[in-house]
């Protein structure tokens, strides 16, 4: 996937739209790819919206979920929902239409996840976060992109990320068995938006170089659960300050 960046002749224009130095695949099929996983992400992020602007406005769908046992049950059924359905998805990721259903049913479950939370949580602190994670989200897309067109790569990123998830999965099993207060929550919420933070240049770095094309549905659910994860952390961090 290496090429010149310019030609031998010195033309410039030879090297228009390489995403980074050394390019050997045609750059074209590349952006295409590019544009199909992000117009995915896009479809995603606006279901997310949607779903959870459904929750937080029509409160009796919210209530069912705190003020019955079947509620409960099926809040802890849509929360543990996504995780299964990665499962499959991991394996039919390349069949079609089976992954393009799975990709839905994955979606709405943890859209229907985060509707809740939202609707919980005053609308002032949803907006911080939500506006922050937007402007996280597109100065680290800019910046790997930028970065990846300089020849930096990210890929040493890997297992540090891997090792911090499973750090901070723990510690949060932890800190349910065993509250720490408030200050903690707000210690453990920044820092699991820093990992979350760099998941994304790390993701977008394999989106840029080493995502083959039949992996756009994997690219897109990747991205996504970044995205969805540091807005969590940050409805975390905010809703901890408010308290």
């Amino acid at each position: 996937m290496w090429e010149p960046l310019y030609s031998k002749s010195g033309d410039v224009e030879a090297g228009r739209g390489v995403l980074y130095p050394m390019m050997l695949e045609p750059p074209e099929l590349r952006w295409a790819f590019i544009r199909k996983v992000y117009s995915i992400l896009a479809v995603q992020l606006l279901c997310t919206v949607a779903m959870a602007a459904v929750v937080v406005s029509v409160r009796p769908i919210a209530n069912f979920f705190v003020t019955t046992s079947a509620g409960l049950g099926v809040y802890i059924f849509i929360v543990i929902l996504p995780f299964i359905v990665l499962c499959p998805l991991y394996s039919y990721y390349q069949k079609h239409p089976v992954n393009f259903i799975l990709l839905g049913l994955f979606t709405v479950s943890l859209s229907m996840a985060i509707g809740i939370i939202c609707a919980f949580t005053s609308g002032l602190v949803i907006l911080e976060a939500a506006i922050l994670t937007a402007v996280v989200v597109v100065s680290l897309t800019v910046y790997t992109f930028w970065a990846a067109s300089r020849g930096k790569d990210f890929s040493f990123l890997g297992p540090f990320l891997f090792s911090s998830v499973i750090a901070l999965v723990v510690f949060g099993l932890i800190q349910m068995l065993f509250p720490m207060g408030r200050i903690t929550t707000m210690i453990y919420g920044c820092v699991a938006a820093l990992i979350f933070s760099a998941y994304i240049v790390y993701d977008t770095d394999n989106l840029i170089k080493r995502y083959s094309y039949d992996e756009y549905i994997w690219a897109a659910v990747s991205l996504y659960l970044d995205i969805i994860n540091l807005f969590q952390m940050l409805v975390l961090v905010f809703r901890a300050s408010e308290s």
